[in-house]
């Protein structure tokens, strides 16, 4: 579920991307002006995706931590099963 959420938020952005930059193309602006609308965005998004980045590698890292506590778990309910087995 949290990566069909990532996915819809990469989406979101580009399109975000592309249309911001279609309008500023076709705004009625100076170049400098538009030049430095361009730069605003591409900073923007950066910043956006960057961040979008660090959530997707903090989820990675969640993930990894709760697998590796179920791993521990299942292996602990194995060794508890092979020794009533023992007995």
């Amino acid at each position: 579920m949290a990566q069909d959420n990532t996915g819809k938020f990469v989406w979101f952005i580009a399109g975000a991307a592309i249309g911001a930059a279609i309008a500023i193309l076709y705004a009625p602006q100076s170049g400098s002006e538009t030049r430095r609308l361009i730069k605003q965005k591409t900073r923007e998004g950066r910043e956006a995706l960057a961040e979008g980045g660090r959530d997707l590698v903090e989820k990675g890292r969640d993930l990894y931590e709760k697998g590796r506590r179920v791993a521990e778990d299942a292996a602990e309910m194995f060794e508890r099963g092979r020794r009533l087995v023992e007995r």
